[in-house]
């Protein structure tokens, strides 16, 4: 389903390690010897296919840089050091170009499918508990719980004027589960107060963090029984970033 799909890291305190440490640990162990490089090349196969500018814009990415440090180090008669340095950037440059063609290629594919923004919010950096379609109209307007530090934030992709019934009731329903956890609400959309499905990750990023992570994973277990519809998620890639260096 996704290009260079992020996987989700063990809570802390699980098995395999403490905290970070043991999370990076486990993801270590899970990953087969190979998979990052099968994942790198799914993501270009697709990317080339819906893409066909991506290969210049790489190309470009990669010389200007390397051909520009060469030859100034051919003028200053340190061509091997300032050459080795216009490699490695022009190989940094490619990686974020890179980047970033896929991302756009993975948000062009699920936008404009029956709930692309569950398919963002379960592959966003970060530590979000989603569950998908809470709450849904007969026209397929959905509505979407997703827990994390800033508290519980509700998504709704479909017409504002549809899902502001369904906001208005889910929060009736968690006031009697979750107290005085912060909640927020967004309507996901290019309209005036909405938010773009490309800027969803950003937006929840930019939350104040108002809980700790112990009350994550209690609100999490409180509101796993209140469960959600069972309506599918784009198939498509979707978007992600390159693995850091």
């Amino acid at each position: 389903m996704a290009l260079l799909k992020r996987k989700k890291a063990p809570a802390a305190g699980g098995k395999g390690g403490t905290g970070l440490k043991g999370a990076a640990t486990q993801e270590k162990q899970k990953l087969p010897r190979g998979a990052r490089f099968k994942q790198v090349k799914q993501a270009f196969s697709v990317t080339r296919k819906n893409d066909p500018k991506v290969v210049p814009y790489l190309l470009a990415a990669f010389f200007a840089p390397f051909v520009l440090l060469l030859s100034l180090g051919l003028l200053v008669d340190h061509p091997f050091l300032l050459g080795f340095l216009g490699l490695m950037l022009g190989l940094l440059v490619t990686a974020f170009v890179f980047g970033k063609r896929v991302q756009a290629t993975a948000y062009s594919q699920v936008e404009g499918q029956l709930g692309a923004a569950a398919a963002i919010l379960n592959n966003m950096r970060g530590d979000w508990r989603v569950t998908p379609a809470v709450g849904f109209t007969r026209e397929q307007d959905l509505l979407h719980r997703v827990i994390g530090l800033p508290g519980v934030i509700l998504v709704a992709e479909g017409s504002p004027n549809r899902t502001r019934g369904l906001v208005v009731s889910q929060k009736k329903t968690l006031a009697r589960w979750i107290g005085d956890v912060p909640v927020y609400d967004v309507v996901v959309g290019d309209g005036e107060g909405q938010v773009p499905l490309r800027g969803l990750e950003k937006h929840f990023l930019k939350l104040p963090r108002n809980i700790k992570g112990k009350q994550v994973n209690e609100l999490d277990r409180k509101l796993k029984a209140m469960g959600g519809a069972a309506l599918p998620v784009p198939k498509g890639p979707v978007p992600t970033r390159m693995p850091r260096r």
